[in-house]
């Protein structure tokens, strides 16, 4: 197996790891899944039972993003953290469960999951 496929494999079994912990301990509540590439954040707020997401927000929207188009630092995650949860709290959700997935909560996730605690999400 190379290197390559086994850190693949680790990053899956962590995602799942993570994942099923968030989905057995949130009591119903939704889930906020966040993602991280090199340039980009997404985070979306998720109701399992329906399966449907309802609130969504990235640094690919133009809102945050801007002329640059860059959204691979504290700053974007920070204006995606705020704009997500301005968005939840406009559809009536105050309450999530955080679901890092397989990025450890550090740096960009953090300052996501921040901005969104101070705009009024809470979790």
């Amino acid at each position: 197996m190379s290197v390559r496929s086994r850190l693949a494999l680790q990053q899956k079994r962590r995602q799942y790891r993570v994942r099923n912990r968030v989905v057995r301990d949130s009591h119903g509540r939704l889930r906020l899944s966040v993602f991280r590439s090199n340039r980009h954040m997404y985070a979306q707020i998720i109701d399992d039972s329906a399966g449907k997401t309802l609130v969504s927000a990235s640094t690919v929207e133009s809102e945050i993003a801007g002329p640059g188009g860059v959204g691979g630092d504290q700053d974007a995650a920070r204006k995606v953290g705020q704009l997500l949860a301005e968005r939840a709290v406009k559809a009536g959700i105050c309450q999530v469960v955080f679901d890092r997935g397989r990025f450890a909560y550090h740096g960009r996730v953090a300052a996501l999951a921040d901005a969104a605690r101070e705009s009024g999400l809470d979790f």
